[in-house]
């Protein structure tokens, strides 16, 4: 009966019929050793990475006459005499992206809450496209427009929370005039706008998984709108903003261009202050790319350059272990 009811009419087999198990044994197989192999290619490709970096930059390290990860000064004019550390390039590139985290997971999390929970269906996803059309503009612009338009708006409020809040390392005077505008305060406003686009479009697509069944529960006891939100929306999102804000962090890490036509100074940042100028290190980097012409001291560009590989894989591996802790809690 059961081979009957696998056979049509006029004898030919069912379209139901399942493929002979050696067939679909092969074909799972070779699906996933191209899912491996396409998957494996970026890992072998950052470990290259690595390893190319390490290489060009163990030479410099050995020449080195100044401690690595404490000294400020970064002299390579004489190959036989280098000098580098990347202390103050550690701080400008951590202060500058982190004042740019501060300010722009606040405001990307309420626009994503008000695209999904709050506007109309006509007018989120043109407000939406506006927002994403802002990862589309060239760095330069950035630099250009937060240089000669930014900082000169800036300067009032600068210089007052500099005179109020002075007493506080953070805001202490630096080591560039607050009326040029080229501060780690004006970088890092601007690197802020830069990833506003990643950390929104991605928290956005995570609140937009929010069960529904949760939302419709929480409304029938009673809840209001913003109880709604902060109740199923923020909880169940929360891994997915901390993974946004963490590839927005990698984003300021990396930023070159812009940061370096914002913070021109090349005098040493004194403090731990975001009114101070400096370099990061990926505009460190890109200042002197034009001179890379003998191999040791190209090679001390390279360790700064891989000194913020290892910083940007730390805080990548740091947010894939918060948020997987968040999803098992």
């Amino acid at each position: 009966m059961a081979r009957d009811a696998l056979a049509s009419p006029t004898g030919t087999k069912s379209a139901l019929a399942v493929p002979g198990p050696r067939k679909v044994r092969r074909g799972d197989r070779l699906f996933k050793l191209v899912a491996a192999g396409a998957g494996s290619t970026i890992v072998i490709a950052i470990v290259l990475i690595a390893i190319f970096l390490l290489i060009r930059a163990v030479p410099s390290f050995r020449a080195n006459h100044a401690n690595f990860f404490t000294s400020p000064e970064f002299k390579t004019t004489d190959a036989q005499n280098l000098s580098f550390g990347i202390r103050d390039l550690f701080m400008v590139t951590v202060l500058s992206s982190m004042t740019a985290l501060v300010l722009a997971v606040p405001v990307a999390v309420g626009i994503a809450v008000f695209l999904t929970q709050y506007a109309p269906a006509r007018l989120s996803r043109p407000f939406g496209a506006m927002v994403d059309l802002l990862a589309a503009l060239p760095s330069i612009i950035f630099g250009l427009w937060g240089i000669f338009v930014l900082a000169p708006k800036l300067e009032p409020f600068a210089a007052f929370v500099n005179r109020n809040l002075g007493w506080l390392f953070l805001f202490k005077q630096g080591n560039v005039s607050l009326a040029g505008g080229g501060t780690i305060f004006t970088a890092g406003i601007v690197l802020s706008l830069m990833i506003l686009p990643i950390v929104t479009s991605v928290s956005r697509e995570v609140f937009r998984q929010t069960p529904r069944i949760q939302m419709e529960a929480a409304q029938a006891l009673g809840a209001t709108r913003w109880e709604v939100v902060r109740m199923t929306v923020l909880p169940f999102g929360r891994s997915g903003v901390v993974a946004a804000s963490m590839l927005g962090l990698g984003r300021a890490l990396g930023e070159t261009v812009a940061v370096l036509i914002i913070l021109r100074s090349a005098a040493r940042p004194g403090n731990w202050s975001v009114f101070d100028g400096g370099y990061t290190f990926a505009s460190k980097i890109a200042s002197a790319a034009s001179e890379f012409s003998e191999p040791l001291p190209t090679g001390a560009y390279i360790s700064a350059g891989f000194a913020l590989f290892v910083v940007t894989f730390v805080v990548n591996a740091s947010a894939r272990a918060i948020a997987g802790g968040k999803v098992n809690a």
